[in-house]
């Protein structure tokens, strides 16, 4: 019978090389970095925060049901916009109840979202890959981007659910590369998949992806107890069993208790459908009203349209605050489009080399945008690329630092040098600028669906 392991050959196994890494001396980390460019990108983003000074686009439906949640101590809240979660609402009224029912008030928290949504993910590619350059190259990317920038802005859901995977993405990646802390960062990760499904149900395909992970690795180690060893990949040191409960039982318990102040918002005219029905019996509600047959739309699309960044959405055009101002929702042009072959790039290399941080973006990209394939909705908009473009800038990002190893490095700085000055040539309507007059939307409609 084999020798139990000594102490020096488990601290080695915890320090044994991850996959797709290499025995090269590995970068510094560029963790002041990711700090001061959120934090820039969080001061251009606050420009003009409050313009619009009235509510604009799905603000009209998550605001009122802020508001509902801060009237819960007067007796008469009644529980509203029932096919979202309650989390993303309970954020928004957060910034209410900070800085009052004004536009300030009303985007303070996506604007925190937005800032920790950029740090979070450079942090997380940075764990995922050790390589300094992707990591700088994503941050440029993601607030060039025009999603996020847009997102940060604006009184929405989509911005808490991406803050949120951000958040769970680092912390699982930094499981993997820091196994000595696995256990507290395992712990973190289900906590915020927990807050990213709670914020919106489009996080749920995402959610699983770090728990059948775990599974898949140490089911690939081959150990005889799969289910207690603590041996192992992703993270030595934490069993299946213990990983099941970070990863599985602790997002649902999160996810349940957001739900905590819906069972006081009703009264004795509108009992709260929370209360009545029970947890699980109002998900039934929750998931017809996801299932309800819209009306078509002026600005619905289709996902080849996404991919292609052919059809955007005027989130604002009109006359408002003494000017014309616009809000246009596309993506970077060249960035979007240069992502693609970065995806099958990422895809192809990854899986040649076992390099699991690009093979993880385009799987991610896949599954993010797959939902959409599938999902029971009659009308789908553009906004919902907003999660699937933040694997397609890694997997950009990725590319970048291939071509920095190679005779094109020149090539990296061009496009990221490019994305900055597009994004500053849409930079007015983007952040509702005063405009011209009201064909001023000509200058950035380079596309007719665009307009």
């Amino acid at each position: 019978m084999a020798d139990a392991p000594t102490v020096s050959e488990q601290e080695s196994d915890l320090a044994a090389p991850h996959p797709g890494e290499d025995l090269r001396v590995v970068a510094e980390d560029p963790w002041i970095w990711c700090i001061a460019l959120p934090l820039l990108f969080g001061a251009l983003a606050s420009i003009r925060l409050t313009i619009p000074s009235a509510p604009f686009f799905d603000e009209v439906h998550y605001l009122p049901a802020a508001r509902e949640l801060l009237a819960i101590t007067e007796g008469n809240a009644r529980y509203i916009n029932r096919e979202h979660p309650l989390l993303g609402k309970e954020l928004i009224a957060l910034g209410i109840q900070l800085f009052g029912d004004n536009p300030l008030g009303w985007r303070s928290m996506p604007l925190i979202a937005g800032i920790v949504a950029l740090g979070a993910s450079m942090r997380a590619l940075w764990h995922a890959s050790h390589d300094r350059f992707a990591t700088l190259a994503y941050g440029v990317l993601l607030a060039t981007g025009f999603h996020l920038f847009v997102f940060a802005r604006i009184a929405m859901l989509d911005i808490f659910m991406a803050a949120f995977l951000a958040l769970a993405a680092w912390q699982f990646a930094a499981a993997i590369r820091q196994p000595e802390e696995g256990r507290w960062r395992l712990a973190l990760t289900g906590v915020a998949i927990g807050c990213a499904m709670a914020s919106k149900w489009n996080a749920v395909p995402l959610a699983m992806v770090p728990g059948l992970a775990f599974f898949a690795a140490r089911l690939s180690a081959g150990r005889r107890r799969l289910v207690t060893s603590r041996r192992g990949i992703p993270v030595p040191g934490i069993s299946l069993g213990e990983a099941f409960v970070w990863l599985g039982i602790v997002p649902l318990a999160v996810y349940a208790i957001t739900f905590a102040p819906g069972y006081w918002l009703g009264d004795q005219f509108h009992p709260s459908p929370l209360g009545a029905k029970g947890l699980i019996g109002f998900h039934g509600e929750i998931l017809d009203l996801q299932r309800q047959v819209l009306a078509p739309h002026n600005y619905q699309s289709t996902w080849p349209q996404w991919v292609l960044n052919t059809r955007g959405i005027w989130f604002l055009y009109e006359f408002t605050d003494n000017a014309q101002r616009g809000v246009l929702l596309i993506g970077n042009p060249l960035t979007m489009l240069l992502g693609l072959p970065a995806l099958a790039w990422c895809l192809v290399t990854g899986l040649w080399r076992a390099d699991w941080a690009k093979v993880g973006v385009a799987v991610g990209y896949g599954l993010s945008l797959g939902l959409w394939l599938v999902a029971p909705k009659s009308v789908q908009f553009y906004y919902h690329y907003f999660v699937p473009h933040f694997f397609l800038l890694a997997a950009l990002a990725l590319t970048f630092a291939d071509l920095c190893r190679s005779r094109y490095r020149w090539a990296s700085y061009v496009v990221l040098g490019s994305s900055v000055l597009l994004f500053a040539v849409f930079f007015k309507v983007l952040s509702a600028d005063e405009l011209e007059g009201p064909m001023s939307f000509a200058k950035w409609t380079w596309l007719v669906g665009w307009r």
